[in-house]
């Protein structure tokens, strides 16, 4: 008898141990998951990647069922599949961000944890742009706005128009401008002061410059990639002077002869564009002999060549557009028009600029415009927005449409 007691409470003891909750693995102040969880986020907007995927693997050897952890390293996953320049690998990390955003899907158990899915699912796609990943943001956007969020507990977004700002960033990559511009609108309409907040103003007034820069002409594949871009560069500028103003057709109907045109090339090819994706665009540029996007002299290589990745400044693109302008109208005045000034209306621009005749005469014909604070910005990159306004003015000015 009592050995068949002392066998009841062995198996009574086993059970009751096998129903205990397994020791906490991280248990110091700073060695938990949630704090864990937050740098990781951080590192990951900073765009340290591998950093950020190190706090996820913590997090999750702290809690392994964090699903907010699961949701975090997809996105950080599908931003090291792009910087993979072998496709394999780039296939295998895709895997690897499917995966997890579909654990950070079954682990969650409150509305919290559903809505960082849905986001990391907008952040995912966005970054990934696999076939349908605009619909699909769309879907998960809808899910992330229909959920009953308690925002004091959701500790990195901390706030729903997190949703919105995402889904405005996803339109603008796919070039649906108007969109775009409407959910950083209501970003900031939510609250006057959150998270949000400041990335969302950056974003919505980049897009309405965007917006504003297209209104009233059709933009080609080349002009909307270029639109969302923080700097132009001059293989880009090239490339939209040729398929946005048709340059090569409004330059060759200036000419009679049509034998002429045929034997029309570029002296040579840089040998730093013959790889390039623009590289017929800027040998058609480099034809016409374009003022401001000439071969320049490199005296590493002791070669001429075309620099496409170098931004376009201000000044520069000023003074591109006057030469455009001066082939197109044939008026050859325009070269010299201000020549003699003595009082320039742009404090940074002296009458002694070799952009300052360029300068006038972009901005008297409304082509280009300065700042209210009353300087040009002749030394600062030109924009994508600004160089799609340009044109647009140009060709309004010259009446080609």
């Amino acid at each position: 008898m009592k050995k068949v007691c002392l066998l009841v409470l062995l198996v009574l003891f086993s059970l009751l141990a096998g129903c205990a909750t397994p020791p906490a693995r991280c248990t110091s102040p700073e060695d938990n998951p949630r704090h864990h969880y937050l740098r990781a986020m951080e590192a990951l907007e900073a765009g340290k990647i591998e950093l950020a995927l190190e706090k996820f693997d913590r997090t999750l050897y702290c809690e392994d069922q964090f699903s907010a952890a699961y949701s975090g390293r997809a996105i950080a996953l599908a931003l090291k599949s792009r910087s993979q320049s072998d496709a394999r690998f780039g296939a295998i990390d895709v895997e690897r961000v499917l995966e997890n955003l579909e654990k950070g899907r079954k682990q969650a158990e409150t509305d919290n944890d559903r809505f960082e899915n849905r986001v990391a699912v907008i952040r995912v796609n966005t970054v990934l742009k696999s076939d349908k990943w605009l619909a699909e943001s769309e879907d998960a956007y809808r899910e992330a706005m229909g959920l009953k969020v308690d925002e004091k507990l959701l500790d990195y977004y901390q706030g729903q128009e997190a949703a919105p700002y995402f889904m405005g960033l996803a339109y603008l990559e796919a070039y649906e401008f108007r969109k775009a511009e409407d959910k950083f609108r209501e970003t900031l309409a939510v609250r006057k002061e959150g998270k949000w907040n400041e990335p969302a103003d950056r974003a919505w007034k980049k897009t309405a410059k965007i917006v504003r820069a297209m209104g009233g002409i059709t933009v080609g594949d080349v002009g909307r990639k270029i639109a969302v871009k923080e700097s132009v560069s001059r293989g880009d500028f090239a490339a939209l002077l040729i398929d946005e103003m048709k340059l090569d057709k409004l330059f060759a109907g200036r000419i009679p002869v049509s034998s002429q045109i045929n034997r029309m090339q570029a002296e040579f090819t840089p040998t730093d564009i013959a790889a390039h994706h623009f590289r017929d665009e800027i040998l058609t540029i480099l034809k016409w002999k374009v003022r401001g996007l000439e071969p320049k002299f490199d005296d590493q290589s002791k070669a001429y060549l075309f620099k496409p990745a170098d931004a376009v400044q201000r000044g520069e693109m000023a003074f591109i557009l006057e030469d455009v302008l001066i082939k197109l109208t044939g008026d050859e005045k325009l070269a010299t028009a201000f020549f003699g000034q003595e009082r320039s209306p742009f404090p940074d621009v002296k009458p002694t600029s070799p952009f300052y005749n360029a300068v006038l005469n972009m901005t008297t014909r409304n082509i280009m415009e300065g700042e209210l604070s009353g300087e040009f910005r002749i030394n600062e990159a030109v924009d994508g927005a600004e160089a799609i306004l340009a044109v647009r003015m140009l060709k309004q000015r010259i009446n080609i449409y």
